[in-house]
């Protein structure tokens, strides 16, 4: 027997490609248990010992206090939790100066719901049966955007401007001669910094985007699930945007508690009143008891130092490692690591490349790695750009040895294509 699906139950019953390989990780991992594979995909942090820890005691303090009962054993404001929005609140005031108040604020199932409810409580087709898209401003962006519209031809994305920074470095920029924003965007979202690239768009151009945005009161979401004030996994300086188009999307993935799926919106209540409602009628609230324990962090300070000190400085010098031994081993050929300006991951690419990413993806696993294929990070974007085709995503989250054993195996295999091409054409010429 077959079941009918709704149109939005058969594009939401798709998985977006990363899903597929993390499927195909899985089950090679499986049905080869007994044998060491270096994995240099997952999106998942490190449990960090002095991150766990404050969580674990953060979580005794809960379970102990008198608020337990009221916490888990009462459903809750959709707002979400009165000291979490207090705590939220407080700390963009003294630290940055915003002047807002609890309804600038939303917490939500983490911050894929975030986006999710943004991107449908304002594109698709409108009341007057007009399309209106999210705008993706540059790409390689977030691989979760492929999935987010439940109207699929919503998504549209920009190619970047590449800027090659030194021999082995380069840059996306926003290409504003190929950005436009009328009346048939509904909204404009992008990461900062970005997953996969690392890239974290510069000021100016946010700006940009904003002011552009703004003519059309066109909301901009931000996606600072890796931005500040935590966890901060940003290595340039930047702060958080705030304006009355802007809406500020943080997540508590990355600071080590993506079990508990906690994200924070901060924006004109005007977005925010439509975006409770949208998470109100198909998930009520977030996890209290989460909650709970992100508002006596959050309060503390604890969160934001610990995002310092600790989870920022771990993946930093994780890159460093990475860096120094691609410049190590890596051939003599046209490859690129992007600017490491934040997140967790190093972005390489490998320019004519003489076999598509997916191939290569296959080359790279027969010496026991995985990493992920490139291609899936550039949603709505043309299937036939090379460039799309030519990078990979590599984790920073392996061990030391993990890394240096990866990026080995790399090496050889991208030694070992250019030199059969190189072979190939000369045969050809021949």
């Amino acid at each position: 027997m077959t079941t009918e699906l709704s149109l939005h139950g058969i594009r939401m019953s798709r998985l977006t490609g990363v899903r597929a390989i993390m499927h195909d990780i899985r089950q090679t991992q499986m049905a080869a248990s007994n044998e060491p594979w270096i994995n240099l995909s997952p999106g998942n942090p490190v449990i960090l010992p002095e991150v766990e820890a404050m969580w674990r005691r953060l979580t005794r303090e809960v379970a102990d206090s008198k608020e337990f009962g009221e916490v888990v054993c009462r459903y809750g404001e959709s707002q979400g939790y009165p000291p979490l929005l207090d705590a939220v609140v407080e700390l963009f005031n003294n630290t940055y100066g915003w002047g807002i108040t609890q309804d600038n604020v939303l917490i939500t199932p983490g911050s894929q719901s975030s986006l999710f409810t943004a991107a449908n409580c304002f594109c698709g087709i409108n009341a007057k049966g007009k399309l209106r898209r999210l705008l993706l401003p540059t790409t390689p962006d977030y691989t979760g955007y492929d999935g987010i519209c439940l109207n699929e031809e919503a998504l549209l994305s920009v190619p970047p401007e590449i800027e090659i920074i030194d021999a082995h470095t380069f840059k996306y920029g926003v290409d504003f001669n190929k950005l436009h924003i009328d009346d048939t965007i509904g909204a404009v979202m992008f990461s900062r910094p970005c997953n996969p690239s690392g890239n974290v768009i510069r000021t100016e151009e946010v700006e940009r985007i904003i002011a552009l945005a703004h003519a059309h009161d066109v909301p901009v979401f931000i996606d600072a699930a890796y931005g500040p004030p935590f966890p901060n996994l940003a290595f340039a300086p930047i702060e958080p945007f705030r304006g009355d188009n802007v809406v500020y999307s943080m997540s508590l993935s990355k600071a080590g508690l993506p079990g508990e799926r906690i994200g924070i919106v901060i924006g004109p209540s005007r977005y925010l009143d439509i975006m409770r409602a949208f998470l109100t009628n198909a998930v009520l609230h977030s996890s209290r008891f989460g909650q709970a324990i992100v508002a006596r962090a959050i309060a503390s300070g604890e969160l934001v130092k610990v995002s310092h000190a600790v989870i920022g400085p771990y993946y930093r010098k994780k890159f460093e490692l990475m860096r120094s031994l691609m410049a190590a081993s890596m051939p003599a050929i046209d490859w690129y690591l992007h600017k490491f300006e934040g997140a967790l991951f190093a972005w390489l690419w490998l320019k004519e490349l003489p076999i598509t990413d997916l191939e290569l993806y296959d080359e790279i696993k027969k010496e026991r790695v995985f990493a992920v294929p490139g291609s899936f990070f550039f949603p709505g974007s043309d299937p036939h750009w090379k460039h799309r085709g030519e990078c990979l995503r590599i984790s920073l989250t392996a061990s030391d040895e993990e890394i240096t054993n990866g990026v080995a195996a790399i090496a050889r295999v991208a030694a070992r294509l250019y030199k059969t091409a190189k072979s190939s054409a000369r045969s050809a010429a021949g």
